[in-house]
């Protein structure tokens, strides 16, 4: 189903470059930063180790004293870190309607390009999985839940996809803005306003600079390399460091577009921006869902704006906190009916 959202931000506010710009600044960040410490949010630090050796960084936080409603993983976007505003907006808002969090970095993101020597790539889902699975059993709050912006909530949705099998208990999937269609992105990327890609592929490449530093027996590649663009690069990268025939296997390796999730058996939420200048939403009516699951395309928002006001408070997290606490709580109705004496 989709179906518009009651977002309507001031009239200032509805430049989508504005939202999105706005919305990465350090002064959003700091606020919430702020936010958790007001909340008393005890946050630690863990390195989950899966298959293979791999190793991922999170943090979790819960508030003392008190039995969680339950756990809810956090996953960033593309070149943005657990620390990012709104992973910290979001986890602030879920501390404070009773769930602990935990902050999942993934591969090369964050201060974590020396955990691993392989690249980081989007097709990594298995172990991103299996990080979730390690983090449920790790933290057993009940019930578990996620929730993902823009390349995390691509993830978030194929873990929801991947979660019954591979034995994850997740009961639900919030996905703000998520890439559903790399390969449009790319295109939008590439025909849009050029900062969007000058600002990825700046992280990017400052990503790569750091792994090639880290480990340059295994990344012995040239400022050559670097010099490339978006998709020269992202070829490159397939070609060298993944078994995939080409860019567009690749691409169709993450895309979760058109009929890719008429299977969930897990529950999501999709929180799309009509004007979004990095994920195109057009893609977005043509998601197949299941009946258990909702798609909402609001008119402005940007690329994971959503702010309200020079507060820089943001909708989206507020939304990600309202579809995963009634999942929960439908949760455990169920639980209770389902253990209730015959």
């Amino acid at each position: 189903m989709t179906r518009s959202v009651g977002y309507r931000p001031p009239r200032w506010l509805r430049n989508p470059h504005l939202q999105s710009l706005l919305s990465s600044t350090p002064l959003r960040r700091a606020a919430g930063e702020r936010a958790m410490r007001r909340l008393g949010a005890v946050t630690t630090e863990h390195l989950i180790e899966v298959e293979d050796g791999v190793r991922l960084q999170g943090f979790h936080s819960a508030l003392p004293g008190r039995d969680p409603a339950g756990l809810v993983l956090l996953l960033h976007g593309w070149e943005g870190s657990a620390d990012s505003s709104y992973m910290r907006h979001t986890a602030a808002t879920m501390l404070a309607r009773g769930f602990d969090v935990f902050r999942l970095n993934f591969r090369d993101h964050g201060d974590t390009h020396h955990l691993n020597p392989d690249l980081f790539h989007s097709c990594r889902l298995a172990e991103v999985v299996q990080a979730a699975g390690e983090v449920s059993r790790r933290f057993p709050a009940r019930p578990l839940l996620a929730a993902g912006y823009s390349l995390g909530g691509n993830f978030a949705l194929r873990l929801a996809l991947a979660a019954p099998g591979a034995g994850v208990p997740l009961v639900h999937a919030a996905a703000v803005c998520p890439a559903i269609d790399p390969a449009a992105v790319l295109r939008t990327l590439e025909g849009g306003p050029r900062f969007y890609h000058w600002y990825f592929m700046k992280k990017w490449r400052r990503s790569l600079q750091r792994k090639r530093q880290l480990f340059p027996e295994l990344h012995d590649f040239g400022d050559d390399v670097l010099a490339m663009d978006m998709r020269a690069l992202t070829g490159w990268m397939v070609q060298r460091h993944t078994t995939l025939g080409g860019i567009d296997d690749y691409f169709e390796g993450y895309s979760v577009s058109g009929g890719r999730l008429a299977a969930l058996q897990v529950p999501v939420s999709v929180l799309a921006a009509a004007d979004d200048p990095v994920i195109p939403v057009d893609g977005f009516p043509g998601l197949q869902l299941p009946a258990h699951s909702c798609l909402e395309i609001a008119d402005f928002g940007g690329h994971c704006g959503f702010l309200e006001g020079l507060h820089l408070g943001g909708y989206g997290e507020r939304w990600v906190a309202d579809r995963l606490e009634a999942a929960a709580r439908e949760a455990g109705a169920a639980t209770m009916v389902v253990s209730a004496p015959a």
